[in-house]
């Protein structure tokens, strides 16, 4: 039997531990912290993240670290991108050579800018790093918890790790595709967030269905601007990682980050909306990440721009509204 540690208590990381302990595999749930670990023991639920959602038997919880991935094959990352680091460097002397990492996170690291890969590059060898897999997609806690029908892409540079990885999380109710373009997932699933959060300032503001559709449209356009230049493959932004996820994170009632932007939009401060959540809102460090990513190389990214000075220099909506409106007419593909 396959022995898998899914690192990371939030809804997602709950979601994958559950359904891959249903596909009766020996899967152990991390979480490190200890109180919310023991909680999760004792109402065999997580309640924080995931509630009522009754977890299998043979799911296991802990929050101890030592000796945590002694012989499994699978670990399974879903921690918040600004904490990755910390917690790899705890457990990399634990990573051998076999071992199969699936990141299933989003974000780029403010202070470095790397993409999550690149920061499990810096902390594995050589041989793991070579078999990561990049998990990511439409997929919604909430609703692949409820088995509703989902698609995924597993993006690996090994195209026989992908297929396992395929093998590994697919059910009736989820679907797993694969892909080699790891830079045009990761971004992808990036920078969506931050896109999703301008079209929740468009909803808080009520401007309606236009607005929305032209913001999303032209969000594409900078996320795919974004990713080429890094060496991204341009259909992968027509897949499930782009446009798909692209979609669902900006018009979901589930999505953390377009609540932070619709807050934004009603009229609410970052510090109010970030003091009310207790999910991770990935979009909100992303900003400013590739803001500075994008100033550095001259990427034209004006709804990035924008929406960095509403979160970070507090300019009101409407004016980000009002200078995207008003910006130098130009060719729609450029």
């Amino acid at each position: 039997m396959k022995k898998i540690v899914v690192m990371g208590g939030g809804s997602w990381g709950t979601t994958l531990a559950i359904l891959l302990a249903e596909k009766e595999y020996d899967v152990t749930l991390w979480e490190f912290n200890s109180e919310l670990s023991k909680k999760m023991k004792i109402d065999r639920e997580n309640k924080t993240f995931l509630a009522g959602r009754k977890f299998p038997e043979n799911l296991k919880i802990t929050s101890e670290i030592d000796g945590l991935l002694k012989d499994i094959s699978y670990l399974v990352l879903s921690i918040p991108s600004q904490f990755l680091r910390n917690i790899l460097e705890k457990v990399s002397d634990q990573i051998n050579e076999e071992l199969i990492i699936v990141d299933t996170a989003k974000g780029i690291e403010i202070k470095t800018h790397e993409r999550l890969s690149e920061i499990i590059k810096d902390n594995v060898n050589e041989k793991a790093y070579e078999n990561l897999v990049v998990l990511s997609g439409p997929t919604h806690a909430e609703e692949v918890t409820k088995k509703k029908p989902a698609a995924i892409v597993a993006a690996s540079k090994n195209k026989e790790t992908a297929k396992k990885v395929q093998k590994l999380f697919s059910t009736d109710y989820f679907r797993v595709y694969i892909n080699d373009d790891i830079v045009g997932v990761e971004l992808s699933g990036s920078l969506k967030n931050c896109i999703a959060i301008a079209s929740g300032v468009v909803d808080g503001m009520e401007l309606g269905d236009n607005t929305k559709s032209a913001l999303i449209t032209r969000g594409l356009r900078e996320i795919v601007r974004f990713g080429t230049y890094f060496g991204a493959k341009q259909e992968t932004f027509s897949g499930l990682a782009g446009i798909g996820d692209l979609i669902t994170t900006c018009t979901s009632k589930h999505s953390r980050n377009r609540f932070v932007g619709e807050k934004l939009g009603k009229g609410k401060t970052l510090t109010e909306i970030l003091n009310e959540m207790v999910m991770v809102a990935e979009g909100v460090p992303t900003v400013k990440a590739v803001y500075n990513i994008a100033k550095e190389k001259s990427i034209p990214m004006p709804i990035i721009e924008s929406l960095y000075r509403v979160l970070y220099e507090e300019e009101n909506p409407q004016k980000m509204i009002k200078e995207l409106m008003e910006r130098k007419l130009t060719e729609e593909f450029y």
